[in-house]
Formats: C-alpha cells, structure tokens, sequence
C-alpha cells in the first residue's frame, strides 16, 4: 500500500507540473545516467534556437552524426565537470553556456524583461523543461530517485517523496543520507549528484513537509527546512484540498518560477581560509537555494 501511494503521489505532481507547461517523462527512457544528461532534449534545444552553430559540428545528414553528438556531449559533461570556481557546474553552464570546436552555445534563455526582442522571447518560450519518474542515476546498480528535474537536458533538482500514510519527511532525507551519496565508498562518483556538477539541489517531500539540501555528504548531508510555517511554528498550513506542501509544485516549480530561480536567485560563493598553524589555505564553495 505505501508503495502504492507514493506512485499515486508522483503521479499527481507530475500531472499538474504537465499541465502547467512542463514536458512529462513517466519513466527515465533516454536518460544518460553515465553523463546524467537527457541528450534528447539537449538537441532539440541547439536544433531550435541556435540552428547555425550546430550545424558547425553536427552534420544531421551526415555518416559521423552520432560520433560528432557524442563528441558534443563529452565536451559539454567536461564543461560541466570543471571546478565551481572555474566556471564549472550547471549553474554556470545554464547562464554562460559552452564552447566546442567551432561553435559557442547557450544552454538556457531567461525570461526577458520586455517583449521586444521577438527572438529572445521565442528561445525563452523554447525552453525544455522536463519533469522525470523514477531515475535511475546509478552507474553501478539499479537504484533510482522518484524524480528529477531538467532544463534543456540539463539536471538541476531532484526530488524523494514519502506519503505520510507510512513514512515521514525524515524517511526521504534518511534515504539520501544513506543511499543517494554522490561518492562511494570506492570512491565512485556517481554524476547525477556530484555537488553543483549536475543537479543543484535535492528536496526531501512528504505530503506535510519539505526539507532541501544543495550538497549530499551522506550522514553529513545537513537538510533545511522548505516550509512555509504554521501558526507562528514549524511545518506547513493545512491544505483542505489536497498535500500541505502544494506549493512546492504550484509555486516554487512552475515553469517560470524555477526559471527564474536559475537565472537571479541561485548562487554560488566560495571562500578561502588559511590555518594558523599550518598555513594551509582552504577552500570552499557553498550553493545558496532560496528559501
């Protein structure tokens, strides 16, 4: 039965985030879970709003199409790869784009602020952005998260939901705590969720809270609550027609607004620190979600 519920709350949240704009994948076909890429909409992306620059190292009718994509998504996850602080990482993929051979890419449009600009308002409009159910971001088994979000192929979210029929909020946070560690202990990466490399943050959900983190450490991961507050307390408002914590996917992910979020409101700092014994110099990078 808890399984049951769980799939019946997917499915309600990725219908809505349907039906308000977002494309639907009921299950991860396509997924590249050894680059952490949906390539299909990656191309289709480049195909529409940058025709010309991909013609520069993509010839569709051509005998080396799927090797010269191949070399494109290697270069993109090389981008991507690169230290934070070196121009690394989606977030900076997403607002600056990538360069490859010949061709210079952007990899997001954000909303103009006017209309003016009919070209820029159709890229904005063209938009892929992509709801997934049960990934399987594992490189090395059969493991899966409930759901993950993409932007013009591009993961940036993901999402463990628990109904609290039989499980709580602390359940999914446990769950990445335990299971969805972005290094093993053999010291496997799995890209999916290397810190600000792929997806950018990771919601813990249950039908009364949501809790979020920017980085998974496993039991050092350090969750914060994404609630609105009740009565003055913790947690969430009674919703009477439906989950309390709604507003996570009719508010907070609408198409625009996460858009948004991606384009003024998400940030990466990095500082420097320097031990007064040693002299060792110690950076670190920190990814600010709005909350």
């Amino acid at each position: 039965m808890a399984d049951y519920n769980e799939i019946e709350f997917e499915r309600e949240i990725c219908e809505y985030m349907a039906a308000g704009g977002w494309l639907y994948s009921e299950n991860d076909s396509g997924y590249d879970r050894e680059r952490a890429l949906f390539p299909e909409d990656l191309f289709l992306w480049l195909a529409e709003t940058q025709p010309e620059e991909l013609a520069k190292v993509v010839d569709p009718d051509g005998p080396r199409t799927d090797q010269q994509k191949d070399q494109l998504l290697d270069r993109l996850v090389k981008a991507l790869d690169n230290p934070l602080e070196s121009g690394g990482g989606t977030l900076s993929i997403l607002r600056n784009g990538f360069s490859h051979l010949a061709a210079k890419f952007d990899m997001c449009e954000f909303k103009p602020e006017t209309d003016w600009n009919e070209t820029t308002l159709g890229n904005y409009k063209a938009n892929r952005v992509r709801i997934m159910r049960q990934v399987h971001f594992s490189t090395q088994d059969q493991r899966s998260i409930d759901l993950v979000a993409f932007v013009n192929g591009l993961p940036v979210l993901t999402i463990e939901l628990k109904t609290d029929f039989t499980q709580t909020v602390h359940d999914a946070m446990r769950q990445y705590r335990k299971d969805r560690q972005p290094r093993g202990t053999d010291g496997h990466v799995e890209p999916l969720l290397s810190f600000g490399h792929r997806a950018l943050v990771h919601f813990a959900v249950s039908n009364d809270e949501v809790h979020m983190a920017t980085r998974l450490a496993g039991e050092k991961t350090r969750f914060l609550p994404f609630n609105k507050g009740r009565d003055q307390g913790a947690g969430n408002p009674v919703n009477p027609d439906g989950s309390a914590t709604s507003y996570l996917w009719e508010e907070v992910l609408t198409r625009d607004s996460l858009l948004d979020i991606l384009h003024r409101f998400l940030h990466l700092e990095t500082s420097t620190s320097r031990d007064a014994i040693t002299g060792q110099v110690k950076k670190s990078t920190v990814l600010l979600f709005p909350r």
